[in-house]
């Protein structure tokens, strides 16, 4: 794949997805409306209409927006079809090449290196809500949260209300910190 970014970001999302125990699927998240369960289906859908909306994979079969609370082929299952859906899609993309469609309403077409940026913004954004709501270590790195954040600041605003929280107070010097709070998340969560 020509987005290490994503890479990285899919990697995250299914690592975090991996590493979480049967009994914590109800458990709080960041995103105060869904459990980690609803967190990890959320995921997977979006990596499903990012792949069905660049150009090749099906769109997923519920409302990533109103996700259920886990799957009968189980929630790690199904994140890990969603990450190889994605990566296989995005290996079709040329990098350089014309803009791809997005699942974003407002933004209905992007350049790959910005879609497929957003794409990971998304993946891993949700890998540290899932692994700070079940005690797995925070997966989000200051090189990672800067690579992310051109992403944040070109979708954020008009996803504001619906996809993301109004944004919160930055600690100055923390990249990580900083792309939470752009986002609505509070960096310091604590269930």
């Amino acid at each position: 794949m020509s987005f290490p970014v994503l890479t990285t970001a899919l990697d995250l999302l299914r690592r975090a997805a991996e590493g979480v125990p049967a009994d914590r699927l109800d458990d709080p998240t960041p995103c105060d409306r869904w459990t980690v369960g609803q967190v990890l289906m959320h995921a997977a859908g979006d990596q499903h209409a990012w792949a069905a909306s660049v150009g090749a994979g099906a769109p997923p079969a519920y409302n990533p927006f109103d996700p259920p609370r886990g799957h009968d082929e189980g929630v790690q299952s199904v994140v890990r079809s969603a990450v190889e859906a994605a990566a296989a899609t995005w290996a079709r993309v040329d990098a350089a090449g014309e803009p791809v469609g997005t699942p974003l309403p407002p933004v209905p077409t992007m350049d790959p290196q910005l879609a497929a940026a957003t794409c990971a913004l998304d993946a891993a954004v949700h890998a540290w809500d899932v692994a700070v709501a079940t005690g797995q270590p925070a997966p989000l790195t200051a090189e990672l949260a800067e690579q992310l954040m051109p992403a944040a600041r070109a979708t954020a605003e008009p996803l504001r209300g619906f996809a993301y929280a109004a944004a919160l107070p930055a600690e100055p010097g923390d990249p990580v910190a900083a792309l939470l709070a752009y986002l609505g998340r509070d960096p310091n969560w604590q269930k």
